[in-house]
């Protein structure tokens, strides 16, 4: 059976087309989801990019997956709504798996295990938590650090319990007496007191928390995305991320540089 040249020409058009829109789609930006302002994870700067820990770990995987990362900041509360309904196809955060989160998200494989911290004033008489007793404390709504407070109420027994939607703000009633005490992610709050004159953290809070980056439930590019933190784990790009922000070599043993699957559970 013959082929005419007009029916040639027709398949031909058609696969170029194909591989045209092939080539578009595999061009379309990871569109990501971040908090603006929590240093050293990710910050956006006074022209307006983004940098931090996540931020490099987020455009290396785009690199790697052929595209590029469009970082948008939102606030906290707003990026677990960007994720579920589908509005970011990633998101970071400094965002610790949870079961909860689990439920309506999904993560990658974590990459950092955390601490949270208590945020007070220089020369305050708290030093651990159970220092906390008769305090007024904060910490940033729907947040990790905000539900473990929530979670020990009444076994710390602090005499109130303010939820701020920005760091910012929370740092700021910290420094001006509103609040006794905040908890946040220790780095974090590290951090941003070499910024900020008078503020101190007073004690540290061993967690296990596992960050990892969030993604709509069942997304179909989570799979390649958590097969791309694996080979920048065994290509030692994730340990250089993580000295050129913190300063020190992660641990042979940490999550920084041990390939993971995707989880099924906060464990």
């Amino acid at each position: 059976m013959s082929i005419s040249r007009r029916h040639l020409i027709g398949m031909a058009a058609s696969v170029a087309f194909a591989v045209s829109a092939l080539a578009a789609h595999a061009a379309d930006p990871l569109k990501v989801a971040a908090y603006p302002a929590n240093p050293p994870w990710e910050n956006k700067t006074e022209s307006g990019s983004f940098e931090g820990f996540e931020v490099d770990i987020v455009n290396e995987i785009a690199k790697r997956m052929g595209t590029t990362a469009d970082i948008q900041g939102m606030d906290f509360k707003a990026l677990f709504v960007a994720s579920a309904s589908g509005r970011a196809d990633m998101v970071i955060s400094s965002l610790t798996i949870t079961k909860e989160r689990l439920e309506s998200q999904s993560f990658t494989q974590p990459y950092f295990t955390g601490a949270l911290a208590v945020g007070v004033k220089e020369g305050s008489d708290i030093k651990s938590v159970e220092d906390l007793k008769g305090k007024n404390v904060g910490s940033v709504a729907t947040s990790f650090p905000e539900k473990w407070l929530q979670d020990r109420a009444a076994e710390i027994g602090y005499a109130s319990y303010k939820s701020y939607d920005t760091t910012a703000n929370m740092l700021t009633d910290l420094q001006n007496g509103r609040v006794d005490a905040v908890v946040n992610d220790v780095v974090g709050l590290r951090y941003a007191f070499t910024q900020m004159n008078g503020l101190t953290v007073g004690a540290e809070i061993v967690t296990g928390e596992k960050f990892a980056m969030m993604m709509p439930k069942n997304s179909d590019k989570l799979e390649k995305v958590n097969e791309t933190i694996s080979e920048m784990k065994k290509d030692g790009t994730m340990a250089k991320i993580y000295e050129k922000w913190l300063g020190t070599a992660p641990a042979a043993d940490s999550l920084t540089v041990t390939p993971l699957p995707v989880p099924t559970s906060a464990d």
